[in-house]
């Protein structure tokens, strides 16, 4: 059995993600640590952490469109990429910058990921 070009990339950029949120997270850990005030910290580790969830949510998006290759499957996927460099990547910014105004942005990337665990959810019900 091959695997379905979408449920690839899904998985690679899962683990992308992955990657890069252990690399971030020690970076925070080690470079920033010094740097960064408590709370700005903090930020930047909710950051890291909900990257690395919805990293893995990606490699499992990957795993069930090669299974079940549902459409919501793969709009689940966009969407959480997409919160996921709003929603983290806001709050790397905000962390690292210190500008409250970023901190504005990080909703949407929180709606977006609402949105693909809906898309999941409906991908379930609908596969066959």
């Amino acid at each position: 059995m091959s695997v379905l070009p979408m449920a690839k990339m899904m998985i690679l950029f899962g683990a992308f993600l992955a990657f890069s949120a252990v690399a971030l997270g020690s970076f925070g850990a080690h470079f920033l640590k010094n740097r960064l005030s408590q709370e700005s910290l903090a930020v930047f580790e909710i950051g890291v952490r909900y990257q690395m969830y919805h990293a893995l949510a990606l490699i499992l998006l990957g795993c069930l469109y090669q299974l079940f290759p549902e459409m919501w499957f793969a709009w689940a996927a966009g969407c959480i990429c997409l919160g996921t460099l709003i929603f983290s990547g806001s709050l790397y910014a905000l962390a690292c910058t210190g500008i409250k105004a970023l901190g504005a942005i990080t909703p949407i990337g929180g709606v977006a990921f609402l949105i693909g665990w809906i898309f999941i959810i409906v991908g379930a019900l609908k596969s066959s």
